[in-house]
């Protein structure tokens, strides 16, 4: 059998062919960080006391060893980040505090301390720490959050959103990293609404409230994101894509889209170029919807590869790459790797392909050419690059990682459902 180096050589042999530097990519795919989300660990289910998911969101599937605390979901976490090659960042939601005995406070209360032992956590594993609050899974979100018609219910929302403000600024400062704070609201209606403006007005009004906090901006990112519907919400969104879109725009804010959150066959992949042409900055959730926003583990599919391809072709400077979904029906820590390693998959091969050489074909109408070798591009030896990467960062290759998933599920996750039991 034919060593990995050896493969790799006819690789990179191969790509230079093309006028494809391999080295380069795999320089530039070292640096790009993607915020690997935290809820996968749990089944969203955090350590506030909610209980379970709520707002048009569900989790399914019964996987034995879902994480129950911080000790055992930072334990989680840090044996997927043993098998993801690179150096990534943590996305977090509010609901995931860590209270002290008797020192649990209500969600418009938190504040930096309940979230330090996350940050010793990212400073331990050299992550960066991103923020979303959260906006279900809690009494006050029955109905309705930000878009409520009543003041005191939005006036919650208000205070929780800028505590969670002032926590990702408290990230920023003891990490030395900007922070990400995204909102996402499950406001919505099941049936054919009869005023869609007012809630719209009460949403727009809250976040301008929100804004009125006084926060550095240079060390605080705030993002908005939009959804399609929920399950629940299936007739009408309040926070609509147009109606975000337009808010970040007139506010400076990142416009978060999500891959799972649009109709069905409307992807994500075709609005990264337009974006930028009128944003700074642009912010991520990679996902996978099956019909609707299912939030199925991603993978080295269609979609995701067009992703990587308009973030490498745009300026992944100017892209926040994040993951999002939860899949309870297998071991969650193979969730975390398969997806992660998916979206690093897509970008080598992105980084791998000669732009430059496409578009000049484009550009000349050869779109004959074009086509074929697009074509071509598809049967190039992506593997044997992906697995020397892999092995440059010092994590198995695509053959070895699962056999330590596995361990780990004998050595740690049975015993914890055992003891769950008891």
């Amino acid at each position: 059998m034919m060593a990995s180096s050896e493969r790799f050589q006819l690789a990179a042999a191969d790509y230079a062919l093309l006028g494809v530097d391999v080295e380069a990519a795999l320089n530039t795919l070292a640096g790009i960080p993607i915020s690997i989300h935290c809820w996968q660990g749990d089944d969203v289910i955090g350590f506030d006391g909610a209980g379970a998911v709520s707002g048009g969101i569900q989790a399914t599937g019964n996987y034995p060893g879902r994480a129950r605390n911080f000790t055992q979901l930072k334990q989680d976490i840090e044996t997927a980040l043993r098998l993801i090659p690179g150096q990534h960042r943590l996305n977090l939601h509010a609901s995931y505090a860590v209270f002290e005995p008797g020192q649990k406070v209500d969600r418009d209360q938190l504040k930096p301390e309940h979230f330090q032992p996350w940050i010793d956590f990212a400073k331990e594993n050299g992550l960066g720490l991103d923020f979303n609050p959260t906006l279900f899974g809690h009494p006050l979100a029955e109905a309705a959050t930000l878009s409520s018609e009543d003041e005191a219910i939005r006036q919650f929302w208000i205070r929780h959103c800028q505590a969670c403000i002032k926590i990702a600024e408290a990230f920023a400062d003891q990490l030395e990293d900007t922070s990400l704070v995204n909102i996402w609201i499950p406001d919505g209606l099941k049936d054919i609404p009869a005023d869609r403006t007012s809630p719209r007005a009460r949403l727009k009004a809250s976040l301008d409230q929100i804004l009125t906090l006084d926060y550095d901006r240079s060390k605080v990112k705030v993002a908005v994101e939009s959804k399609v519907f929920g399950i629940g919400i299936e007739s009408y969104t309040v926070g609509s894509h147009e109606f975000y879109m337009n808010y970040a725009a007139r506010n400076q804010l990142l416009c978060l889209l999500d891959s799972g959150h649009y109709h069905p066959t409307e992807t994500i992949s075709d609005k990264i170029s337009s974006m930028l042409l009128f944003s700074d900055e642009l912010a991520l959730h990679i996902s996978r919807p099956v019909r609707w926003d299912s939030d199925h583990v991603v993978l080295y599919d269609d979609e995701t590869r067009q992703i990587a391809q308009e973030i490498i072709r745009s300026d992944v400077r100017r892209i926040r790459i994040a993951t999002d979904y939860f899949d309870a029906s297998i071991n969650r820590i193979a969730a975390w790797v398969i997806g992660v390693r998916s979206v690093q998959k897509a970008l080598l091969n992105a980084l791998l392909t000669p732009q430059a050489t496409l578009a000049e074909l484009q550009r000349q109408r050869r779109f004959t050419e074009l086509m074929a070798l697009q074509e071509q591009l598809k049967m190039a030896p992506l593997g044997a690059v992906w697995d020397v990467f892999c092995q440059r960062q010092g994590v198995p290759g695509e053959s070895e990682w699962l056999k330590e998933v596995q361990d780990y599920e004998c050595r740690v996750l049975a015993k914890r459902e055992e003891e769950e039991q008891v």
